[in-house]
């Protein structure tokens, strides 16, 4: 009987300590690291949108509409695929180091400008003449809208830094075919920069960078 009661007393302790070390640690507030910016859920959201609106863009066939050409043509002001390369990169086929370690604001500033390039450019495509006027602005619109929904609430400290490529996005001219087939090419090489984007948001989201 009195080694049961010890052992009950030694349980009760224990459990009276492990109370009080909880309540510790909810009464001093240990610090719950922040999102970083940019990397919130409801930006992460626009992220995804953003992604998913191009994809519709594309398979919709309205930009590609009598273009046989598959080509991919990547463009945009900032460096985000090199930026955003975590610190090492590896798998079953390559492995891609750096010589320096990853920069989140490097990442997320380049992010921005590309963001900032292909806005400009979508609503520069849209003032010129088109194919099908209100066919492409119902899919190139919403695009446009989450870009500036992006950079204005979730990068609102870089708004207005990338005015210069208002001027760098100004690549059309006035025939229809020709520019539809650039934008096309363009927005497959923007589909392949959404899904970068995405995946360096949630590497950043994940706090893996900081370990």
């Amino acid at each position: 009987f009195i080694a049961w009661h010890f052992y009950l007393s030694l349980y009760l302790a224990s459990c009276a300590l492990l109370l009080l070390t909880l309540n510790w640690r909810t009464s001093t507030g240990l610090p719950v690291p922040a999102p970083s910016p940019g990397t919130d859920d409801q930006c992460s959201d626009l992220y995804r949108r953003l992604l998913l609106n191009i994809s519709n863009a594309l398979s919709s066939g309205t930009l590609s509409y009598g273009i046989p050409s598959e080509k991919v043509e990547v463009r945009g002001a900032g460096e985000t695929v090199l930026a955003c390369a975590p610190t090492q990169t590896q798998n079953s086929n390559c492995m891609m180091q750096r010589n320096f370690s990853f920069s989140e604001s490097e990442c997320l500033k380049n992010i921005v400008k590309d963001l900032a390039y292909y806005g400009d450019a979508i609503q520069s495509y849209l003032e010129h003449p088109l194919k099908s006027p209100n066919k492409e602005a119902e899919l190139l619109n919403p695009i446009v809208e989450i870009i500036q929904s992006l950079t204005k609430n979730c990068f609102p400290q870089q708004n207005g830094e990338n005015q210069s490529t208002k001027e760098d996005a100004k690549v059309w001219g006035n025939d229809s075919f020709t520019n539809r087939l650039e934008m096309y090419k363009m927005m497959r090489g923007f589909h392949i920069r959404a899904i970068t984007i995405n995946r360096a948001i949630g590497y950043i989201a994940s706090g893996d960078h900081r370990k």
